[in-house]
């Protein structure tokens, strides 16, 4: 499925988006990055059958963390399961990005003529070569969760680089994720 772009949403919507709020669980901290211990920026909300993935990433210093590396501690992703609700977002740092993009799925054999912005599902494009993520828990290889590129527009991108696409994989038996970026 491709990922369209649906938009502006509000920042605590439920669906499929990028930017804005994540919808978490009452006990959620807030990430920081291992390298500076800046908080990360909240990049994506991807409601799935299984739960719910959030995506975070450092943004404070842009090319001096790790924030491509899967587990470097640059970025993380969470699967949230059972009732969410809008975080309490730190105050300080690069948290957010400018604004909110709905994103709709649509069928990849469909013919569209308006911004693609990722996939969802099916394998990886990859730019560099396969940097397919082990999950942390069983040491196995992870699934190809969804790939995003940076944005539209300068308020709803994320830095992967200038022109790099965002890798998002998941661990469904042991409830994991992860984030890298290549360019």
């Amino acid at each position: 499925m491709l990922l369209i772009d649906g938009g502006k949403a509000a920042d605590d919507a439920p669906g499929l988006r990028t930017g804005g709020v994540p919808l978490v669980p009452d006990e959620f901290v807030w990430p920081t990055c291992r390298e500076c211990g800046g908080p990360m920026l909240f990049f994506a909300h991807l409601p799935l059958d299984w739960g719910v993935v959030a995506v975070f990433l450092c943004q404070n210093n842009p090319g001096l963390c790790d924030d491509w590396d899967a587990t470097a501690g640059a970025n993380r992703a969470f699967v949230f399961h059972g009732p969410l609700s809008a975080a309490t977002v730190p105050a300080e740092g690069e948290t957010r990005l400018g604004a909110v993009t709905a994103l709709r799925p649509r069928p990849a054999d469909t013919p569209t003529e308006e911004p693609v912005l990722g996939r969802l599902g099916g394998e990886p494009d990859w730019l560099q070569g396969d940097e397919t993520p082990d999950c942390p828990s069983c040491a196995t290889p992870m699934t190809f969760t969804a790939a995003f590129k940076e944005g539209a527009e300068f308020e709803t991108a994320a830095n992967f680089g200038g022109g790099g696409l965002g890798y998002v994989f998941h661990c469904r038996p042991c409830d994991q994720a992860a984030f890298l970026w290549q360019r």
